[in-house]
């Protein structure tokens, strides 16, 4: 689909976007702390819009392998008034979050677009999806939870595994009527899956592709590349980037990074070459 249905805008993904990540936490694992502030992450939010952000993703809550889950209350401390201030910025917000209330508050603030690596399964999160018939949806895949989903994580090929469970939850929420043009896939890197399987997923990526709803791919410095690099998380700039061109590469619309200006540029060359094909 080459239009992404969002609440305040018609994203169109004939060229691929770049989502810019606010991570106002204490502890993610790449950035934790670096912006925990309503004043710091809305800094940030600015600056990654100066470096070429089309999307902003704004995150109160670490899913990094191993963390417990944060207060609804203590989620909504951190987001909220990030995103009041964010939505007056005139690009399209999203929130990372898959609690009920929390997206029922970020969207009655004006948020556009709701990532939810629970993909809507979460008490009440299909409710509020339905609730507000025109907000864009990210559906994730995740094995297990983030608490457990490295300890064991999934096993065989996991290709048909994701696309059967996209697949799905996609059919859940259209039979509650909500529009296909709202809905984004995210195969779930680094969430539940080794590092073979990531990166099968990335090779095999054109796979997911065969309903025809935009994928978004979220490699930014993830532990993968560092498996196959040696690379510390804050020495993981280039494998992003080149990850990031790789799942364009393969039909990805939309990546989610850290690093803005520098994944800008890289698919400034690369649009170059397409459009001179």
């Amino acid at each position: 689909m080459a239009i992404w249905q969002t609440t305040r805008f018609s994203l169109d993904l004939t060229r691929p976007l770049v989502m810019g990540i606010v991570n106002n936490t204490p502890d993610s694992f790449s950035d934790g702390g670096q912006h925990h502030s309503p004043s710091a992450a809305l800094r940030h939010a600015e600056k990654l819009l100066k470096d070429g952000a089309h999307i902003l993703d704004i995150g109160g809550e670490s899913t990094r392998p191993g963390s417990p889950p944060v207060p609804e209350d203590e989620e909504l401390q951190r987001v909220l008034p990030v995103v009041q201030e964010a939505v007056r910025l005139g690009v399209p917000i999203s929130v990372d979050t898959n609690k009920a209330a929390v997206m029922q508050a970020v969207l009655e603030a004006g948020v556009d677009i709701i990532n939810d690596i629970w993909a809507l399964r979460q008490p009440g999160a299909q409710d509020i999806a339905t609730a507000h018939p025109s907000c864009g949806i990210v559906l994730m895949h995740m094995h297990k939870t983030p608490l457990d989903m490295q300890q064991t994580p999934m096993e065989g090929d996991p290709v048909p595994q994701v696309l059967d469970f996209l697949q799905h939850r996609t059919q859940v929420l259209q039979n509650l009527g909500i529009n296909s043009s709202r809905i984004v896939w995210d195969y779930g890197i680094g969430f539940g899956k080794s590092t073979a399987q990531n990166f099968a997923l990335l090779a095999r990526q054109r796979t997911l592709l065969t309903l025809d709803f935009p994928l978004l791919a979220g490699w930014s410095r993830k532990s993968a590349l560092g498996q196959v690099t040696g690379l510390p998380v804050e020495q993981r700039l280039l494998p992003s980037v080149a990850a990031a061109l790789l799942a364009v590469e393969r039909g990805a619309r939309i990546v989610r990074v850290h690093d803005v200006a520098e994944t800008v540029a890289a698919l400034a060359v690369w649009q170059a070459v397409q459009d001179n094909n």
